[in-house]
């Protein structure tokens, strides 16, 4: 039969590991083939998932890993384990996250495109607001969005998100946003990568968002889970989609510093916190890292209002950063101190300008007194003066009386 085929130049054999009425493994119809495809169907923790491995191709190099594959109403959809090389593409634009302050904590215009940004914080900090606001400005700018919710369906994300502020209903509607809503456990993790493969080939989005991607450890172990947000990871940043990642940290007692096993691979960390302070719980951001940047080490009060997503500048206290009513209420006695201070200063500045009128009045008054006595010590001058010339003309008229120049007297007896 195999001698027929080959004259007919079909040599190639696809065999299983299980399963009646195929060929067998390792018998001679391996051998005598040119190409042997390897196909398995393996039921782990309940989900089941189907692999195929390429045994050997004579004459062509071809990959030897396991590769998952799919078969659904497309056809047969195969993904690729991992990128062989890192050749991913970097790029200079910019797409804001959405909040005019976060992005001036990262350097003024937000996250590099074609890059992954990873959001991580415990239950109730904001990381689905985050990533929505992000999915929301992007829509917004014309850009199409691919949106993964793995605990909540479209309809209660948008409820949720109307409460902030954000319609993104109808980005769902115009076709720029798409959902695709299922629990982890709907199927194993080759088939959700497959799936994502499908999707992103068939709406070719500029963002994804996976919310949150640590729900898929509960259907695989630590490293398979890692493997797969790796492949997640290296496809999204190879086609040049910008990526954001929400982390789910379950301990309280840690701040999820492992994050999946993937914050290494990741460009961009943005962490969510609660704070403490004067009997209530509030919300802070800080960015861990943002490669290709200059970003702010500063942690911010994280405020989720009906108006949207808003960050507070940064408040010092006595006891250092302050949130909430701490800092509302040390805000408020500042701008009672800066009250006071500046009734203070207004009330100075009354009396400085009383003083100034006081003393321009009394210069005035100096002014008019020294024109006055002026004006008397010139009509004295003046006075004393004309006496002065008056007594020097009798003077020299009682002068030219007394000198016999009248003609009565001779000055002079001539020859006698």
């Amino acid at each position: 039969m195999f001698a027929c085929l080959k004259d007919l130049g079909l040599t190639s054999v696809i065999t299983g590991e299980r399963g009646a009425g195929q060929l067998t493994r390792r018998g001679i119809e391996e051998y005598v083939s040119d190409c042997v495809i390897l196909l398995d169907h393996r039921i782990t923790e309940e989900l089941a998932t189907r692999r195929m491995r390429v045994v050997k191709y004579r004459g062509s190099k071809h990959g030897t890993n396991e590769y998952p594959f799919m078969i659904d109403e497309q056809g047969i959809v195969v993904v690729p384990l991992t990128s062989l090389e890192l050749r991913q593409p970097a790029l200079e634009t910019f797409i804001s996250s959405g909040v005019p302050q976060l992005d001036e904590m990262l350097g003024g215009s937000g996250y590099y495109c074609g890059s992954t940004v990873l959001v991580s914080g415990h239950a109730g900090t904001g990381k689905t607001s985050l990533a929505a606001t992000f999915v929301h400005h992007a829509c917004s700018k014309g850009n199409r969005a691919l949106y993964f919710a793995y605990e909540e369906s479209a309809e209660q994300i948008e409820r949720g998100m109307r409460s902030i502020g954000l319609d993104i209903e109808k980005f769902v509607r115009s076709g720029r946003l798409r959902f695709h809503c299922i629990r982890p456990h709907y199927c194993g993790l080759e088939t959700h990568l497959a799936k994502l493969h499908a999707a992103v080939h068939d709406f070719d989005p500029h963002v994804v968002v996976l919310d949150p991607a640590t729900d898929l450890a509960v259907i695989g172990t630590e490293s398979e889970v890692r493997s797969t947000l790796t492949r997640i990871i290296d496809f999204c940043k190879s086609s040049g989609h910008t990526t954001l990642l929400t982390a789910l940290h379950h301990d309280t007692r840690t701040d999820g510093g492992s994050s999946a096993g993937i914050s290494s691979l990741i460009d961009t960390w943005i962490e969510l916190r609660d704070v403490e302070q004067v009997g209530e719980r509030n919300r802070a951001v800080y960015v861990r890292k943002s490669r290709g940047m200059a970003h702010s080490n500063q942690v911010r009060e994280f405020l989720i209002t009906s108006e949207g997503i808003r960050l507070v500048d940064v408040c010092i206290g006595p006891d250092g950063v302050l949130t909430g009513s701490a800092r509302a209420s040390y805000e408020g006695r500042l701008r009672s101190e800066q009250g006071v201070a500046k009734r203070r200063l207004e009330s100075l500045n009354k009396e400085l300008l009383s003083r100034e009128e006081i003393l321009s009045s009394r210069i005035a008054a100096m002014k008019a007194e020294y024109e006055c006595e002026r004006s008397r010590m010139e009509t004295e001058f003046a006075l004393l003066a004309w006496k002065e010339e008056a007594f020097r003309g009798d003077r020299d008229a009682v002068a030219r009386s007394r000198s016999g120049n009248d003609g009565l007297i001779p000055a002079v007896i001539k020859g006698g």
